[in-house]
């Protein structure tokens, strides 16, 4: 452990909203990016496996740090320990996550007089 704090990082990506668990986190170098270190992934030692925390621990198996888009983050929070990370759909029944609005390319405008 290189540190003692422990940050809460929820973002929006590919249409879930992920909810992992770090270290460290900074501004990236790469402009609208933050740098988030040190991945914690929790040792449960229970016959239940939550399909989403596997799911995070191969995506991000290997990954020494990872760069998320600004835009994409929802929250980051200082918490006392590290709870569990996990996937939730963004979209459908008791979602309240609204992805951050983009700017639509427009088609070339016709002159019709």
């Amino acid at each position: 452990m290189s540190s003692d704090k422990i940050y809460r990082i929820v973002f929006y990506n590919q249409g879930s909203v992920y909810e992992i668990h770090a270290h460290q986190i900074r501004q990236s170098e790469l402009y609208p990016f933050i740098e988030v270190k040190d991945i914690i992934f929790g040792e449960r030692s229970k016959v239940l496996i939550d399909p989403s925390e596997e799911k995070l621990k191969t995506e991000f198996s290997g990954v020494k740090r990872t760069h998320i888009p600004m835009q994409a983050v929802i929250r980051v929070d200082e918490v006392e320990s590290a709870g569990q990370n996990k996937i939730v759909s963004g979209s459908g029944a008791g979602g309240n996550v609204m992805p951050f609005p983009a700017s639509m390319p427009s088609g070339p405008k016709s002159d019709k007089s």
